[in-house]
């Protein structure tokens, strides 16, 4: 994979990545049920939308596909995938991760779960944003799944090493 779409990878990564982190400080505060910002004194009581569960949602929810992005990123080189597959890939990690880590925010800020269409359209849009990354996460990992399969096939020993000899593998 060329440099500029590896670049893409990590730098949305990494943005999916903090999108996460922050919407780790409402799930803490939901937690508490009070904003504490230590070390500074003193606490503010508030009363955020959304539940644990959902917060917990959305901050694993960037974290791991903001990983995601940069995992790929990083065995891209290794992937055995014509420059068509390649752009396929990184378009649709970018799409898988936008659109959970969109659609898990959403679900907490106005309280939707987005596991059936319609009950609101909050819950529609979350629905649709993670139906879109669930096809785009199955086709990208299908696609990476290929790419190593045949980088492993084009590195495999040959039959027979020097003189009749069983391969060896060097260290």
């Amino acid at each position: 994979m060329d440099e500029r779409r590896r670049a893409l990878l990590v730098a949305n990564g990494a943005l999916v990545f903090m999108v996460g982190l922050i919407a780790g400080f409402p799930f803490t505060f939901v937690i508490l049920g009070e904003i504490v910002l230590w070390p500074f004194p003193g606490a503010l009581e508030v009363h955020l939308p959304g539940d644990v569960r959902a917060w917990r949602m959305a901050h694993l929810e960037g974290i791991l596909n903001g990983l995601t992005l940069i995992g790929v990123a990083a065995v891209a080189p290794w992937l055995a995938l014509g420059p068509r597959a390649q752009r396929v890939v990184v378009w649709l990690l970018i799409v898988t991760a936008w659109g959970n880590i969109v659609a898990s925010v959403i679900g907490p800020v106005f309280g939707g779960r987005g596991l059936e269409f319609g009950r609101g359209a909050a819950n529609s849009v979350m629905y649709l944003l993670f139906v879109a990354a669930v096809l785009a996460v199955l086709v990208a990992m299908a696609l990476v799944f290929v790419g190593a399969v045949r980088r492993a096939r084009a590195a495999v020993l040959p039959a027979e090493g020097p003189e009749g000899t069983p391969p060896t593998r060097a260290s």
